[in-house]
């Protein structure tokens, strides 16, 4: 097959050329647009899962849909070491420009708003060449967002830029990426600020992504955050989704599969987006012809896996400590199970059977295991048991053992 033409796309946060089986949550999304821009309530959305999901494909899709309802849209990636001000403030900077309001006057004084907002974070005494510049040319609007308590400046600045959006009848909406790696203070400022938006009916939304765990930590933040937003759990794809992932953009190729490599693909990606993705576009490069054949795809699965081996799961081990690897090896040993019907790999595992399948004390291991949630390579599915942020990543390190 022509590899100019392979129109599969592995890359990380990369839109596929088909969005498959995401139709639900694009439906869901058009109408929180439609009832937030006529000043009806809707909650913020957040979407969680494990990593190679398509959380943030989905996240670009979704502010997509804004832009194209006219929409003002910033979007930002949390960081562990990065607060909230500056990405929330530059995200809300693009927000007001995509707005295009055709009151300059009005429009400066919410950006001297932003950039008060944002140059708050170096502190009030700061001296002028300290101050970070967000690229705002108007001047900052003092007394408003600059109290330096990032709650009550998160309010007072959505409050402005969402009141811009109601002048239009349209509405703002910030897309955090990563949204489990926010700090626990901006965590809270964020759910008050959102609480605070809803009860004023603004038309401001938030949509966040991230890993599995997101939720608990909305909750350990502020107790209503399980009434403040729509949580959406992103899986695998079932086999119908997993065959149009496949099939329709082979289609547009003028190329097709055999039932037997269809089934022998889903049985080796198990239905995650990025993988179907990846073994796709090294069983096109190897197919010698359409139909592609369960014997393409057979040739093809070491190729494949040798490039996850190396981009996807390696890179991802590689951050982790000699120590950590041990933890991490110790958990995929222990989630294989025997059962009647065969090997079972569970979907996590209890934080004392990984210390005991390595013959030490469980408060021995803490550290290692907090090092591995804080790298986002782990996550606590419930108390004193922990899971693998990436799928088929305990049968990778089965299979690599060294």
């Amino acid at each position: 097959m022509d590899p100019i033409r392979n129109p599969y796309a592995p890359g990380a946060g990369q839109r596929p050329p088909e969005l498959a089986g995401r139709d639900e949550q694009l439906a869901t999304f058009d109408v929180v647009l439609q009832r937030v821009a006529k000043g009806r309530p809707e909650r913020s959305l957040i979407l969680t899962g494990l990593r190679g999901v398509g959380k943030t494909v989905l996240l670009n899709a979704l502010r997509g849909q804004a832009v194209r309802a006219r929409w003002g849209t910033g979007k930002f990636e949390a960081r562990p070491d990065q607060a909230l001000r500056r990405p929330i403030a530059a995200a809300l900077h693009v927000a007001v420009r995509e707005l295009g309001h055709s009151h300059a006057e009005q429009v400066d004084h919410v950006l001297g708003v932003v950039k008060s907002f944002a140059q708050r974070e170096t502190g009030a005494g700061a001296k002028l060449r300290d101050r970070w510049n967000p690229g705002i040319d108007v001047p900052a609007v003092p007394g408003r967002a600059d109290s330096g308590d990032i709650e009550i400046d998160l309010v007072e600045l959505l409050t402005d830029v969402g009141g811009l959006a109601a002048d239009l009848g349209r509405g703002v909406a910030v897309f955090i990426d990563e949204m489990q790696d926010l700090g626990p203070e901006d965590v809270s400022a964020l759910c008050a600020a959102c609480h605070e938006i809803s009860q004023s009916s603004l038309p401001v939304i938030v949509v966040g992504a991230g890993l599995p765990h997101l939720p608990a930590v909305l909750s350990a933040s502020k107790s209503y955050s399980e009434r403040l937003f729509r949580y959406a759990r992103i899986d695998r794809l079932d086999r119908e989704a997993a065959t149009a992932a496949l099939t329709v953009p082979a289609e547009e190729e003028d190329a097709a599969y055999e039932s037997g490599a269809l089934e022998e693909m889903y049985a080796v990606t198990g239905g995650y987006p990025y993988f179907i993705q990846a073994y796709g576009k090294e069983v096109w490069d190897v197919a010698p012809g359409t139909p592609i054949t369960r014997a393409d795809v057979l040739v093809a699965i070491p190729r494949a896996e040798a490039e996850l081996a190396v981009g996807f799961f390696g890179s991802r081990f590689e951050r982790a400590t000699p120590a950590e690897r041990d933890y991490l090896r110790s958990m995929a040993e222990v989630s294989v199970v025997g059962r009647a019907d065969g090997l079972v790999e569970l979907d996590s595992v209890a934080t004392a059977d990984v210390a005991k399948a390595l013959g030490k004390q469980p408060q021995s291991l803490s550290p290692a295991r907090d090092a591995l949630l804080k790298k986002g390579l782990i996550y606590s599915t419930e108390r004193g048991r922990v899971a693998f942020t990436v799928p088929h990543f305990g049968r990778y390190l089965r299979e690599h053992p060294s």
